[in-house]
């Protein structure tokens, strides 16, 4: 139990911890029960890890209601390793949750694969280029039999889709950012094979929305880790050179879509709505605000390729903005066949 405490200290992360008693093969205490079936040695994980550091009974000491009062077991870990454990337990909990409250994984704390695991923000970096997921709990305690059906997401996809789905289900003003809208609107987001559920938070404003259904279902697929797609190819690319757009490029190209559109119909829909108010909002210069409504005039079938990530690679937001209002001349400009 000592060299548990010890480990944790040296290392200053659970994670670490738990990959470093795997391979000291540290298990769980084996008990037998009334009928005679036998529990535990297994490998620890996480949550019987954290459990086990906070357990004041290792020190000679039992909480009963609310109380601490002194055991009559022996110590057997002294009471400094204790403390010292405790204090870096606390600064790593001080620390997750600032660091929750600053990421830029929206839904950090509340999505979970269908096999009840939290999913964790993880990102990759290939050629300087950061891609976002979400992936189960299950996975980086090296449980993957535990993982529900979908163990690993697209985080900016996912995150754009349920903050679209909730805004038009809730009708709620554009005025509400993407990070509010999910830290007031919504408890849960669980990942399923063919959809996604997405559990409302109770915001009652009368008596008459008690009984609101507080649940959508999403229609949603992941989509397969290789899949052929019928790439808009521009003229002067040979059919084998053809790659499709990036995930990530796709996801930030749809959202920057969506935000285009909104800020137009808000635009159109309230005259005392200005670019420059928009700017204000959003704390970003009038240009932008004008590049990103330049995105609601594209041509639709290459919003459909967006969407279905069969534009060309390299066919970003910034090779979008700003396009021709005429659909013709933006195929033109982008070197792609009419539709």
């Amino acid at each position: 139990m000592r060299a548990i405490f010890r480990s944790y200290l040296k290392l200053g992360s659970l994670n670490l911890l738990m990959a470093d008693l795997r391979k000291r093969g540290f298990v769980t205490k084996v008990r037998t029960l009334k009928s005679g079936e036998k529990v535990g040695g297994i490998p620890f994980t996480r949550g019987p890890l954290a459990h086990l550091l906070r357990n004041r009974f290792y020190i000679g000491e039992v909480a009963f209601k609310g109380e601490v009062l002194n055991g009559e077991q022996t110590a057997i870990v002294d009471r400094a390793l204790f403390d010292a454990v405790q204090a870096k337990l606390d600064a790593q909990v001080n620390a997750h949750r600032t660091a929750r409250t600053n990421t830029e994984a929206l839904l950090a704390g509340r999505i979970f694969d269908d096999g009840g695991n939290r999913m964790t923000p993880s990102h990759a970096r290939k050629r300087g280029i950061k891609y976002r997921y979400y992936l189960s709990s299950a996975l980086l305690q090296g449980q993957s039999g535990l993982a529900g059906s979908i163990s690993r997401v697209p985080a900016a996809e996912i995150e754009t889709l349920v903050v679209r789905s909730v805004r038009e289900r809730l009708k709620l003003s554009v005025s509400v950012d993407d990070r509010d809208l999910i830290n007031t609107y919504i408890a849960r987001v669980e990942i399923r094979p063919n959809k996604l559920v997405i559990k409302l938070v109770n915001v009652q404003r009368d008596k008459r929305q008690a009984q609101r259904d507080l649940t959508l279902h999403i229609p949603w697929h992941k989509p397969p880790s290789k899949r052929r797609r019928e790439i808009l190819m521009p003229d002067a690319t040979e059919p084998q050179n053809a790659r499709p757009i990036r995930a990530e490029t796709r996801a930030t190209l749809v959202a920057a879509i969506a935000r285009g559109r909104r800020w137009l119909k808000e635009l159109v829909d309230n005259a005392s709505i200005t670019v420059e108010s928009i700017a204000k909002r959003e704390k970003c210069s009038v240009r932008k605000v004008n590049m990103t409504i330049s995105l609601a005039f594209l041509a639709p079938d290459l919003v459909k390729a967006a969407i279905e990530g069969r534009l060309p690679r390299g066919m970003g937001v910034a090779r979008l903005v700003d396009a021709p209002v005429e659909w013709s001349r933006q195929h033109r400009m982008l070197g792609l066949p009419a539709a």
